[in-house]
């Protein structure tokens, strides 16, 4: 009897509900009609087609660009106890033939292909001989020439629905445009009904922007804060790539590069020490990563602009796969943009030229522009997003916006700029333009020495123009014109600062230092305790930290034994929530996420020890744990729920969440949940210090936070010891058991220990 989606989802893949469109894509397929999903990366689309393969009868055939990608699919769904291969020039003729032979005999559910492979007429002579029950095409996107990777033998996918007309198709992609989707529908005539188009708001992952100064010290910081964890860096260049992964070694850094230069091998060896957990840093060009499953990657810096918004988004996606709480980091400069033009312009193909710089001056304009960054995004991807609290306070904007970031008046400066502008008659950039300003005779025309603009600058150093110019084109005071070069051009609100006396008003320098020294502060105090995305928000549970670290070993060791990355053994998020839920039986451990029927029985009784030996070894969680063990929360109450939803689920989910809590409570309560620190917050909410802090123990008390987000483990300890010697009873005053307790311990700690253990 055909199995139903729901008991292969539980059984087979270890979750407990569907998310964002999958159950309507399945439907879909399920009814023998061809349906396309575009769904964030991260977000589950490859379950849109796994699934359905489960309960159909037949063989599915899944098309994939790249060698590395069929792997790690495979890899996966083997360890789920799924009968899956791939077929690529990996295999020798000898596996090819053997593999051949199990497709005859129905041994295989879903089998991997290159497109250029499928469309072949003797690969296609072959199918006819099997059951075919469906076809996957993933990486859509390379379908369409509005695509961000468009590639020709894509297009040819259309033949596939000639020769095999009543089997249904699903075409995934985790980047498309309005106009890229259209193409895409068009091309394999999808029924516009079953069109799935779910979110694009990874809301686990925080957008920065930064010029591009001191780079490698900018680098160098964000993985401090980031230290043990998996990142990305990409590069432009080969060079690049190279250079970077040898000064991060040589300053004492686990860090490998990537390109298309490197012997196969030799890629194939970097890949897979990233993947393994062995190297925590990748310096890569855009060469690495398509595909890239790795779950645990905490960060991806962009060294260098990329060509389009699609690229950056599916790139930035590589980050926080698992739904925990991640970074983008983007450092841009205008060189970057100017050189990338001219490397995107095809030779006897203008219309893709034209296509190509369209979408790299869209890249430019998010990088330049002063708006939420999760707002252009979404925007750009025909999504809106307006949250109710008009700031998504994730994103550089809106962290330095809420933050009260202090103007000053730049009017002056402005006109200076703005008359420099017209007197070199609109025809230059801004380096020019400072150059004028500046009074740099060696570097200005002769005609232009005379003018009364020159030297007019020359108090203000280049650097402090520099910034002035960037935010006068960020905050739309003036334009960049999209040609070959970056030349200034007047617009009205330039033009009535001169004339109008209109004011200019921008961000003190001293004031984002201090910004900058705000979020350092803030990677700083969430960096040392692993989180974990028990909400849409990427909010976390409590989990005892130092169980996470023995899970984690143990992880390793299976995954050594197995021959795969530990992340497809389990995710992060999979052991944070057994180092919370603490399961101490096969039934209990069923019920975390990720652990199907396969990988409980493989690996649950294993897991299962080593929870049962830590809980030994700490008397304190014996006792908590022997406490709440016949009250384990259902599993769909503290699972991951990654990334992202339709908002009205989202705020369905907020407000039932946050039963319970007064107004401003919620409000402290969503601010932290957005990563800001308690001065931040008290700044912004313009408290003090212990207010905040008196939230928060009433989240913790809740059970809307974790305690060690306010108390370490250590402090925890001693604060219940304290408790327990001076018998402590509701009602009594804390004044005893502070003086107990001594310096380095304050109210708000022992009130948030006895709100997570009441009486």
């Amino acid at each position: 009897m055909p199995q139903t989606p729901h008991h292969i989802l539980r059984s087979v893949f270890g979750y407990e509900k569907f998310r964002l469109e999958q159950e309507r894509a399945i439907s879909a397929v399920l009814r023998g009609e061809d349906s396309f999903v575009l769904m964030p990366t991260g977000g589950g689309k490859s379950l849109c087609y796994q699934v359905p393969a489960l309960c159909l009868e037949g063989l599915t055939l899944v098309v994939s660009p790249l060698i590395a990608l069929m792997k790690d699919q495979v890899d996966a769904l083997r360890l789920n106890g799924v009968e899956a291969a791939y077929l690529n020039s990996t295999l020798d003729e000898g596996e090819q033939r053997l593999l051949a032979n199990r497709l005859r005999l129905g041994e295989i559910k879903i089998l991997y292909v290159a497109p250029e492979r499928l469309v072949t007429e003797r690969f296609l002579s072959f199918l006819g001989t099997l059951q075919v029950a469906l076809f996957a095409i993933d990486e859509a996107h390379c379908i369409s020439q509005w695509g961000h990777d468009f590639r020709p033998e894509y297009r040819e996918l259309s033949r596939v629905k000639k020769c095999f007309p009543h089997v249904p198709l699903i075409a995934l992609t985790a980047t498309a445009d309005e106009q890229t989707r259209r193409d895409i529908i068009v091309q394999l005539t999808i029924p516009q009904n079953n069109v799935f188009v779910s979110s694009f708001n990874r809301a686990n992952i925080r957008y920065f922007v930064e010029q591009k100064q001191n780079t490698y010290e900018k680098i160098v910081a964000h993985i401090r804060r980031r230290s043990g964890e998996s990142g990305i860096i990409y590069t432009l260049s080969r060079a690049s790539a190279e250079s970077l992964a040898d000064r991060l070694q040589t300053d004492g850094f686990s860090a490998l590069p990537y390109h298309a230069g490197l012997e196969r091998a030799t890629r194939t060896r970097h890949q897979d020490l990233f993947l393994r957990d062995e190297v925590q840093i990748i310096c890569a060009t855009i060469a690495f990563g398509m595909g890239i499953d790795k779950s645990n990657v905490r960060y991806v810096i962009h060294h260098d602009l990329p060509k389009n918004i699609e690229s950056y988004y599916q790139e930035t996606g590589r980050a926080g796969r698992d739904g925990l709480p991640s970074d983008a980091i983007l450092l841009y400069s205008n060189a970057d943009a100017m050189k990338l033009q001219k490397m995107l312009v095809i030779e006897d193909n203008p219309d893709q030229t034209r296509i190509l710089i369209q979408k790299l001056q869209e890249m430019r304009k998010y990088a330049e522009s002063r708006q939420c960054r999760r707002k252009y995004l979404l925007q750009y991807f025909g999504e809106d997003f307006s949250p109710s609290q008009h700031s998504c306070a994730s994103c550089d904007i809106c962290l330095n916006t809420a933050s009260n970031q202090e103007l000053f008046d730049a009017t002056l400066s402005a006109q200076k700029f703005f008359s420099a502008m017209i007197r070199t008659g609109e025809r230059f950039g801004a380096g020019y333009v400072i150059e004028v300003l500046r009074g740099n005779a060696s570097k200005v025309r002769t005609e232009h020495l005379n003018l009364k603009t020159f030297g007019v600058g020359a108090d203000t150093s280049a650097a402090e123009w520099r910034r002035i110019a960037n935010e006068l084109c960020t905050a739309g005071w003036c334009e960049r014109a999209t040609g070959d070069y970056p030349i200034l051009k007047l617009n009205e609100r330039s033009k009535a600062v001169l004339y109008d006396g209109a004011k200019v008003l921008l961000p003190k320098a001293e004031e984002r230092k201090r910004s900058a020294r705000r979020e350092t502060e803030r990677e700083r105090e969430i960096a040392p305790l692993p989180t974990f995305a028990a909400k849409e928000a990427g909010s976390s549970i409590p989990h005892h930290a130092k169980l996470f670290e023995r899970l984690r070993l143990l992880r390793r060791s299976i995954a050594e034994s197995e021959g795969v990355p530990p992340f497809m053994v389990l995710s992060d998020a999979t052991l944070m929530e057994l180092a919370s839920s603490l399961p101490f039986s096969l039934q209990e451990i069923r019920r975390v996420t990720g652990f199907g029927e396969v990988k409980t029985q493989r690996y649950g009784a294993r897991f299962i020890k080593e929870i049962q030996d830590f809980v030994a070894a700490h008397p304190l969680l014996a006792q908590k744990t022997s406490s709440q063990k016949a009250s384990l929360p259902p599993k769909g109450e503290q699972s991951r729920n990654t990334v992202a939803s339709s908002h009205k689920n989202r705020s369905n989910a907020d407000s039932s969440s946050w039963q319970g809590l007064s107004d401003t409570v919620q409000e402290t309560l969503r601010l932290w949940q957005a990563g800001n620190t308690v001065e931040t917050i008290a700044s912004l909410r313009k408290v003090t210090h212990s207010t905040i802090l008196g939230h928060l123990v009433m989240c913790v008390g809740a059970k809307k936070i974790p305690l060690h987000a306010i108390v370490s483990e250590e402090k925890e300890e001693a604060i219940i010891d304290a408790l327990r010697e001076h018998e402590w009873r509701e009602g009594q005053g804390l004044k005893p058991i502070k003086e107990a307790l001594g310096e380095g311990f304050d109210y708000a700690e022992i009130r948030a220990v006895i709100a997570a253990y009441p009486q």
